[in-house]
């Protein structure tokens, strides 16, 4: 069992940046593929970034060169480091954990409960 806590998201502006982080419970962290998938009011949930235990990054293609995922196994944690936001980055932001595909959210195991971001213009 992994129970994940999100932490991090906030009110910017259109430009600043912000470190989220997902903190994971259990002794099996550094086994599980990390992802962050975004939900913004009445779209989709889309793939923002993913991490393997092998330290192999993915990124959604609106925030390629603007994201940066990582992770420390030692605090059990993954971070989604976002820079230059935009107001279409505001979303709910969950972070998971899968043993599969980090791209399909359909594949994870586990969820934390969200963390909103909000980027004003």
């Amino acid at each position: 069992q992994v129970q994940l806590v999100e932490s991090g998201g906030g009110l910017v502006q259109a430009g600043d940046s912000l470190r989220l982080s997902c903190t994971a419970s259990g002794r099996t962290f550094s086994s599980y593929a990390m992802g962050w998938f975004r939900q913004a009011p009445g779209k989709e949930r889309d793939f923002v970034a993913g991490i393997s235990w092998k330290r192999v990054t993915y990124y959604g293609d609106s925030v390629k060169g603007r994201f940066t995922i990582s992770r420390d196994d030692a605090k059990n944690t993954v971070y989604l480091r976002m820079n230059s936001l935009k107001p279409e980055d505001t979303a709910v932001y969950t972070c998971g954990a899968t043993l599969t595909d980090v791209r399909n959210g359909a594949r994870y195991a586990y969820w934390g409960q969200g963390t909103q971001v909000t980027v004003s213009s």
